[in-house]
Parts: C-alpha cells; structure tokens; sequence
C-alpha cells in the first residue's frame, strides 16, 4: 500500500509540480505548460460531499478536445462539466457519486497554457468519498496482436471479479457492465493503471479509434487477460517520465494482445453499384456471407460470374458473360441471403437489386470526337474524301513489356474484365542465349491467380542469359465483353539471381505436427513473400532484393494457411504472430548482392510464453533499434547540411525507453527513475 501511494503521488502530482524544472530553449518563445498553483478542494481529499472543484494556474488556460482527452474513472454517467474561471478551470460534478469510491478525473492533455497551446500533460485530480484513497497500482502494454506494434490512446477496464458474472460460454462483461477503474494507454501503448484495490480484477482493452470513448465492435480492436489479476500480488515495476514524449511511462506488468472482433459485424447488404458496363459490386457488412440465390431478370444465372475480392468475401465482383447490346441500362434482379435482424439474428431474406450504368464520356474523349468533327465539316466543304478513324481497341490488359523476369513472380498479366477464351497455343516464346544464332522456341504455360480472376501468369523455364521475345496474335484473348486483344509483344531477359540476396531459415518446430505461416517483410513491414504449412526443416526465399528484411511467424494452430482474428464473447484469442528476434536482440537485417543470409529460428523460443522480464527486453530492443535508426538519420540529415531547425524538428521523433536497468534507455531519456 506504501509504494501504492509513492506511485500514484509521483504520477499525479509529478507532472504539474515538476513542471516548473524545464528552461525554454531558442528564443523567448514560451515552451512550458501551465504550472498549478492552487486546488480547491486540495488533490486527494477523502470524505468528498461537494460539487465543485476548483483548479488555478499561473496563467491564463484554455481547453482543447475535452471529449477525447478528459475522462473520469469510474464513468459517471453524467461527464463533470468544465469552464474555463480566471486563470483557472471550475470542474462541476453533475453525477450522484457512490459511496466509499475513489474517483479520478483524468485530463490527459486537455489543458494547454492560452498563448502558444502548450499542454499539461497528464493531469489526474483524485479523491474519495470514503475515508481513505484506493492506491493500488499496475503498468501493462497494449500491442497489436497480428502487426506486433504498440496501440496507442486504449482505454483499460478494470472490473471487479466478484462484481461481474464469471464469463463461461459467453462474455458480455464489456457491454454489458460498467467498470470499477479506467486507465489509458499512452501512445506507445504502455498505461499506468491508478487507484486500484488489493483485489482480483478481470481486465479488458480496447483502442478507442473514433475518440468517443466506448468500445465500438468491429471498429475498435480489443483485447482482454484469460485469468484474474491481482495488483497487489504482481511483480514490481519501474516507472518513469519520457521527457520527449511528455508522460510517465514504465515497464509493463501484464501484456494485452489486441484484435479485431469480426464475429461482431452486422450482416447486411452495405451497398451495390455497377462501375462498368459488363461489371457489378455487392458490400457486405461482414465477412463470409451467406448468399442462397441470385437473379436477374435479362440474364441467365450462368451468366453471372461470382468473384469475392477479398479474404472474408464481404466484397464481391459480379461479372456479366454475355454480349454488351443485350445489357440494359439498368439490370435488374433479386438476391436473397441471411441478414441480421435488430435482435441481431441471421434471418433469410429477400431484397431487390437495381444496378444501373451509362456511359460518360471523358474530357480527353470529348476533345477527340470534337477534333474529329471539325475534320468531317472541313473535308465535306473543301468536297474531299473523309474516312472516320478507326475507334481504339477497348480491350485493356496491363503488363510488362520489357525488363527483368522474375523466376518466382513470372510475367503477370492483368485484365479488366476476366477472359473468356485464352488460345495459349497460338502464343510464341522463343529464346536466344549467348553464343546462339538461332532462336529456340520455349514452352510456356498460362495459370490464372488463385485470388484473382483477372490476373494470369506466364511461366516458362526461365534460363539466365538468355533473351526473350514474346509474341501473342491479334484475337487470341477474348473478355466476356466480346473484346479482343491486339497483338501483344514484349522482349525479356532473366533476372540475375546474383544480384538478390538468399534468405535460408533453419526452422525448429514446437513439434514435428506444428504448422507455421513464415513472411518476408521489408524494412517498412510490407510483405513480400510467405510460405504456409511450415513445418520443422530448411526454408529458403531467392530473389530478395537488397535493404532491410524482417520475419514474421505466425503460430497457425488450425493449419488454415493465415492468422486468425480472436473473438471476445467466445473468449478466444487471436493466434499469435511474432517478429523474430536473434540472440542479439536484431529484428532488422540487411541484405546485398549475392548475399547469404542464414538464420535459426526455433519456435519454442519464439513462442515461448511471454514474462514480464522478457516482455521488458524486447521492448527494450525495440527502442534501441528505433534509437539507432534515428541516429543515423539524425547524422544523415547533418552530412546533407540541412540547416538547424530542420534537425530541431526531426528530433521531435518520438522514442520512450523500457527496461529497468539504470543504463537502458529510461534513464537516459528520463529525468527521474524509481522502482515500486
């Protein structure tokens, strides 16, 4: 109770009376926050009955984005209304209060001095209408459960075990009960959890991603602990204030695993339009839904092409097959499929569809037609002959007419409308390597992307050093517009595996059964390669380009081949996915030409269940690497000879420390440090 009370002082009391230690730097520009001279009733009072409290400062302030930033803990289901008074802020409470409650009015960043808008961070006015103030104390992470990166700005519940059913089957804690202590995230995801009681908790995250402070399903990603908590019984933890970043972060006691719950979408038919002639796109509100019919009245069912774009299918492509003279305006028709009711209960039912086009002529088009008009009226006058210009083939197909081939990608050919006729025999590959005369005509395979109707590739036995011409005659692709292409050409050469980086992986399995999804991301996190159902064994990616690579494993405990969301109300979490890290603490590695680079990577290590001292060194290696990063950018931006503000501006970067060591970086960018 005793290093309770020391956190809950330093955290709350630290912030507005040490704010006076900071001197203004580069000119008299005022750069500090408003300092606190006055609380009336004093901060901490017990035995509160009254309704006012008044808050003075040193100088004149005014309030930014109070409904985003102020919140109390617990909620009062009347917010206190806050006006500004002098140079001062009056806070009525409009709520009935319970008894023998400690409650916390937290500010967040609301409060900002009236000249240059800079803001009190984190101030908390706290009191009790009982005897004695709840101290209680507990620091957690909030990250993103498939991304593996911090969410910032979520709101943490904490709800009393024995006040809320205990959730079995179905947990509806979140909806359907108020909780007895808030806290939020700071924006590197690390909250300092105030006023608890030496009691069990179950504890609850979400992001708050419109600002409106409740937990919007399907929106807002969310996260919740599998077992009770206790703070009183928790390891300790170190807490100090990141003097970049403006607020007191710590190292974190529990760790909450955020996702996003699609089990809580409403099934329902968003929106339907038809963009182009021969082409129609049904919304769904959720993912996987159950279409049992679908009609329309010009065109036969076997004629309309059933094309999801995406993973959950809640986005799907009509195509037409049938010739364009007989497509009306406007199609009409019926879809029927399970929608949720306002009970939220999937009922089959029937709705119209009414999907209408017109062509609409662009400005480049208008022009041409104008230009061409203007030459009929003067050849008719001048009694010379005038042929109309051939109209422009409207078969559109993107794809690389010279350069590289990649081995592994192929030529990629991309269509707008899917093919209905592809007479691959008609198409000629010849290749001539060095030191031939003669071209040699290569067999070539098409197959259409397994995600992607409209996408085909081009596969051959691609040999380095040779050189390729490709050849595909007028009509020999045809689209279910009745289009055809004209002839289609491109020269090649193959990509010089020398030039790219190997990555090998020597994987470690749990168990010779377990199944992994491995991905290759570059240095901005973007994927460029993965390989599913990876099991114990060697794993190699050829073709990587030269930069920075990281790897991202996710544990795929039902072999489905991808990562899976959690579910709230079943109680399931998301699978975990992980950023390897080396014995080093590297996540990052560089790759050249012609490199090698080989790694180990065991996932009982990588998996192993997640501690506090090893949640704290990865965090830790996190902010080193991002340190280092800023460093050498920092130097990059020196060398380049940008002038000083520019480097005063780039170091507003935001980078907090973790660890509890005295030489990590909490207390290099931290002023003050202590262990509770």
């Amino acid at each position: 109770m005793g290093r309770g009370l020391l956190v809950l002082f330093f955290c709350t009391a630290f912030l507005w009376r040490c704010a006076t230690i900071m001197t203004p730097t580069g000119g008299p520009k005022d750069t500090l926050p408003p300092v606190i001279t006055m609380m009336t009733p004093d901060n901490f009072t017990t035995n509160f009955t009254g309704r006012r409290i008044y808050v003075e400062f040193d100088e004149f302030v005014q309030l930014k984005d109070q409904q985003k930033e102020f919140f109390t803990s617990p909620q009062m289901k009347k917010k206190p209304t806050i006006t500004q008074r002098g140079k001062g802020i009056l806070i009525q409470i409009r709520d009935t209060l319970k008894e023998n409650t400690t409650y916390a009015l937290n500010f967040g960043s609301a409060i900002c001095d009236n000249n240059e808008g800079n803001p009190l961070h984190s101030m908390r006015y706290v009191f009790s209408t009982g005897p004695e103030i709840d101290s209680m104390v507990m620091s957690g992470y909030t990250v993103d459960a498939y991304k593996a990166d911090s969410v910032g700005k979520s709101f943490i519940y904490f709800y009393i075990a024995d006040s809320v059913p205990e959730p079995r089957e179905y947990d509806s804690t979140l909806f359907n009960h108020a909780p007895a202590v808030i806290g939020r995230a700071e924006t590197n995801g690390i909250f300092i959890a105030q006023n608890l009681k030496p009691i069990p908790y179950r504890v609850y995250a979400f992001e708050d991603t419109n600002g409106n402070q409740m937990y919007e399903p399907s929106i807002d990603k969310v996260g919740f602990l599998d077992t009770l908590i206790n703070p009183s019984r928790m390891p300790d933890f170190s807490v100090w204030y990141d003097s970049m970043r403006h607020y007191v972060t710590a190292d974190p006691q529990i760790f909450m695993r955020m996702f996003t719950d699609e089990a809580f979408k409403r099934q329902t038919l968003q929106q339907s339009e038809r963009p182009a002639r021969h082409k129609a796109v049904l919304y769904f509100g959720a993912a996987h839904p159950k279409v049992t019919a679908l009609k329309f009245d010009s065109i036969p069912a076997g004629k309309v092409i059933w094309d999801p774009q995406t993973v959950g299918r809640d986005t799907v492509f009509l195509w037409f097959d049938v010739p364009s003279e007989t497509l009306p305006d406007t199609i009409k028709g019926q879809i029927t499929y399970y929608k949720h009711d306002t009970i939220n209960q999937l009922q089959e039912v029937t709705e119209d569809l009414k999907l209408a086009w017109r062509y609409i002529e662009s400005k480049e088009e208008q022009k041409e037609r104008e230009r061409i008009e203007r030459e009929r009226k003067r050849a008719e006058a001048a009694g010379e002959p005038w042929e109309e210009p051939k109209k422009p083939n409207p078969f559109k197909v993107t794809y690389s007419a010279s350069g590289d081939v990649n081995p592994l990608d192929n030529l990629k050919f991309e269509f707008d409308y899917p093919l209905r006729r592809f007479d691959s025999l008609s198409v000629r590959l010849t290749c001539t390597m060095e030191g031939e005369t003669e071209p040699r005509t290569e067999s070539v395979r098409f197959e259409q992307d397994t995600s992607n109707m409209r996408i085909w590739r081009l596969k051959s036995d691609w040999r380095v050093g040779g050189k390729y011409e490709l050849f595909i005659p007028p009509g020999a692709l045809e689209n279910i517009a009745n289009e055809q292409n004209d002839s289609l050409k491109g020269s090649y050469t193959v990509a010089d595996p020398e030039k790219f980086a190997v990555i090998k992986l020597h994987v470690t399995g749990k168990t010779p059964e377990a199944k992994y999804v491995v991905q290759l991301l570059n240095g901005s996190n973007a994927l460029q390669q993965e390989r599913r159902d990876v099991t114990t064994g060697d794993l190699r990616f050829d073709y990587v380009p030269e930069g920075e690579i990281r790897i991202r494993v996710i544990e795929d405990m039902n072999g489905n081949g991808r990562w899976d969301s959690g579910n709230l109300v079943a109680r399931r979490q998301p699978e975990r996915a992980e950023m390897y890290v080396n014995a080093e603490g590297e996540s990052t590695f560089a790759t050249k030409k012609n490199w090698e680079v080989e790694l180990d990577i065991d996932m009982n290590t990588l998996f192993a269940p997640i501690t506090m001292q090893t949640l704290i060194e990865q965090l830790e290696q996190q902010e080193m690497q991002r340190l280092s990063k800023y460093l050498e950018e920092q130097q990059k931006r020196k060398n380049n000879g940008q002038n000083q503000q520019g480097q005063q501006q780039s170091s507003g970067m935001g980078f907090g420390g973790f660890g509890s060591g005295s030489g990590g970086l909490g207390g290099m960018m931290g002023n003050m440090r202590n262990t509770f």
